[in-house]
């Protein structure tokens, strides 16, 4: 007898548009016999917004729930969500890309059916991604420490650029004069990070970004580090203090409180189709090798 998969389902609770694709995963986990757990503001979302009257096994109310895969229905700021709620769980992530560009989210909601069957078939990918942990000299981060996509050091809105001193392993390597400094992940890599000049990296890459946000300097440019290496970070500004953006959750910090960066105890799974890669999801969704000139041209005739 083949064991009961139990489904953790996280999901957006802003697309109500989207109620027809959440319907038809339940549908199909229902005919897969499939135990299904949700978390609690999505059954709100889905009785009180969606008229979804839908039967489940149980509620996810807080972290310490059990799954064999969880599933995120949203853009890649629903799966980061997710990967927080997962934490060091090791259960795989599959996401379903409900928003607009989505990297970690592979299947569209048009792929709901096949992805279900070849979680079942046992014929996706994992792929384990790497997390960074962040600690602070003299106080802890609010809530969670960890990160999928990056680490951001920023200025507060008005105020001019800050200074940033980075050691690396206890070695100093420059202070840079910015807006921020982006460390992030070869996830994070086709985030933030990318949007500022930093490189992509593939997944399986043992490698951190280092990425300042527009740089005093002209020299100032993107370096990439071992993720083994132990990042520490100071910084000063004339407003007397700065934020720290961990996977865009945010917090304020007073100046010269020193942040240590470093690659935590455990990974986030990511399942993933098993023909697809990083350089056909870069052609697929940022159209690269694609000519837009063509695409203008057919979009006046």
């Amino acid at each position: 007898m083949k064991k009961r998969l139990r489904f953790a389902l996280f999901g957006n609770i802003y697309q109500a548009k989207k109620s027809q694709a959440v319907y038809k995963l339940l549908s199909l986990l229902q005919s897969w016999g499939a135990a299904i757990y949700i978390d609690q503001p999505l059954h709100e979302f889905f009785v009180n917004d969606l008229q979804i009257d839908a039967q489940y096994d149980g509620l996810i109310t807080d972290d310490n729930f059990v799954a064999d895969v969880v599933i995120s229905m949203g853009g890649d700021g629903t799966f980061l969500e997710a990967a927080r709620r997962v934490a060091g769980k090791e259960v795989p992530i599959l996401g379903i890309n409900m928003g607009r560009l989505g990297f970690l989210a592979d299947f569209s909601p048009e792929e709901i059916e096949q992805a279900i069957q070849q979680v079942y078939e046992g014929t996706l990918r994992d792929e384990p991604r790497s997390v960074l942990h962040i600690e602070y000299e003299g106080e802890s981060p609010q809530g969670y420490p960890y990160a999928l996509n990056e680490v951001a050091v920023l200025k507060h809105d008005n105020s001019s650029m800050i200074s940033i001193r980075v050691d690396i392993n206890g070695e100093y390597l420059t202070t840079y004069q910015a807006d921020g400094l982006i460390i992030n992940t070869p996830t994070g890599s086709t985030g933030y990070a990318l949007s500022v000049g930093g490189p992509v990296m593939t997944p399986e890459s043992h490698i951190l970004g280092l990425v300042p946000v527009a740089p005093h300097s002209l020299t100032a440019r993107p370096i990439t580090l071992s993720d083994d290496m132990q990042i520490e970070l100071t910084v000063e500004s004339r407003s007397h203090n700065f934020l720290v953006a961990i996977d865009g959750r945010s917090e304020s910090l007073h100046e010269n409180t020193r942040l240590r960066i470093s690659r935590a105890p455990y990974q986030v799974h990511v399942l993933k189709r098993s023909r697809g890669s990083l350089f056909r999801t870069l052609r697929t969704k940022l159209m690269w090798g694609s000519d837009i000139r063509c695409a203008h041209t057919d979009n006046l005739s």
